[in-house]
């Protein structure tokens, strides 16, 4: 698609499509598309991760919408699937994440859900980027049916009221010490307020963002912050949630990270011996083999969705499953939410612990492949095109037939191609990477 990626709209801020006229542009185009359903109120809902640039695309985002007739609340910081939950629960027609995810500040983006808190569909999206290229009077609205615009104050509040409704009432993690990175992100105020209120002794780091600190050296991309913090606090263990708090990475008591695998890997296992597992799990194109074979030995059906946790959840509402997600952190609990929410994930993870048992001993159930991931920077978006590429590409295949796999892909949120392969060769592994990445340097 011209505009849409894996995951919404994403990219450098005051370059390309990521400016204040594009985003009024997206605004009007999607405020255009839902108001011609005339299904509901027409209502829009908008929250935003921490980024300076924010202040700047909020308005625009909010003018276009307000222009082609919808009425905008807009919410402040709150985590993605705050967000999605609350468009669901107004009975919106629209919810609009501004964020860039994991990325630094100098990015930003949008990520779009429809009236059931699911992320649009391609169909959908297709439809939206053919009325972004359409002209822009056309959408414009009569002067009498503008739409108004409120700030709802109210957000953090109501989204940890939701998230408790969907815990146990005796749920508590009295005594259990737990350290938290924000990321000085979008969950900087609702994440420790509500791990508080059950009663953790709580150590917060990453949640005092300026605008310029969101994911830097910290947060899920950034574990070793997490890991160091742990030990000194001697902590059960580390929650360390990414930019838009729908990513979540873990540490154990020991300092070791654990990531979407082997978080998927363990509640599987608890979810169905409580039984409450339905179908199996989903994962994706980038998720560990190891993870696959240790389902499978289990007896735990495992299916593959392309990269982006949008594929995951579509996956896992076709076939019927209640759990999927991303090696990244993005962890789909089907019976909680539609979309990733790293808090919900770890208070789920705690839940289905026995509090006597470690967080080493819970997490450690299956062994992981051996896994390099090397991610390049592009100027080129068509570069997988060109005949040397791919001739690369053939030859790590062959060498690598039978001991491991290669997976070449774009990154669907940043101009970059990751190259990703598993074996217990790493001596093959290494060579294998070597000759398709030295084709992009």
């Amino acid at each position: 698609m011209k505009y849409f990626g894996t995951d919404g709209i994403r990219g450098q801020v005051n370059s390309g499509n990521i400016n204040g006229d594009m985003f009024f542009k997206f605004g009007l185009a999607a405020g255009k598309y839902f108001t011609n359903l005339k299904k509901r109120k027409q209502t829009a809902i908008i929250a935003k991760d921490t980024r300076l640039s924010g202040y700047a695309l909020e308005p625009a985002l909010v003018s276009g919408l307000a222009s082609a007739g919808m009425h905008v609340y807009t919410l402040g910081p709150l985590p993605t699937n705050g967000l999605a939950m609350l468009t669901k629960s107004m009975n919106a027609n629209l919810g609009i994440m501004i964020t860039a995810s994991h990325n630094l500040f100098y990015d930003n983006g949008l990520k779009l859900f429809g009236p059931d808190g699911l992320k649009l569909s391609d169909k959908i999206q297709k439809k939206i980027e053919n009325l972004i290229d359409s002209k822009v009077q056309k959408h414009l609205s009569n002067p009498k049916k503008l739409g108004r615009v409120k700030r709802l104050e109210t957000g953090t509040d109501e989204y940890i009221k939701i998230c408790k409704k969907k815990l146990s009432r005796n749920f508590k993690l009295n005594n259990l010490k737990v350290v938290l990175d924000c990321a000085n992100g979008a969950g900087y105020k609702s994440a420790p307020k509500l791990i508080r209120s059950l009663g953790a002794k709580l150590k917060v780091i990453g949640n005092k963002p300026n605008g310029f600190n969101i994911n830097k050296n910290c947060g899920s991309t950034f574990p070793e912050k997490l890991q160091r913090n742990v030990k000194k606090f001697k902590a059960d263990l580390g929650i360390s949630l990414d930019g838009d708090a729908d990513r979540i990475i873990m540490c154990d008591e020991k300092g070791s990270i654990i990531d979407g695998d082997q978080i998927i890997a363990a509640l599987a296992l608890q979810w169905k011996k409580r039984k409450i597992l339905k179908g199996g799990v989903v994962g994706t194109l980038m998720s560990n083999y190891g993870l696959e074979k240790f389902l499978k030995e289990k007896g735990i059906k495992f299916l593959r969705a392309n990269v982006g946790d949008r594929y995951v959840k579509e996956l896992m509402q076709k076939k019927k499953f209640n759990l999927g997600g991303e090696q990244s952190g993005h962890i789909i609990l089907g019976k909680f939410a539609t979309t990733g929410d790293g808090v919900l994930v770890a208070l789920e993870i705690i839940k289905s612990m026995n509090r006597k048992t470690k967080a080493s001993d819970f997490f450690n159930v299956f062994k992981k492949i051996p896994q390099i991931l090397e991610n390049i920077k592009i100027k080129d978006d068509k570069i997988l095109k060109n005949h040397s590429v791919k001739r690369s590409i053939k030859i790590a295949e062959k060498l690598i037939k039978n001991q491991g796999r290669i997976l070449v892909r774009k990154s669907g949120t940043e101009p970059k191609i990751r190259i990703m392969g598993e074996s217990e060769n790493k001596i093959l592994l290494k060579k294998c990477i070597k000759i398709i990445s030295k084709e992009f340097k």
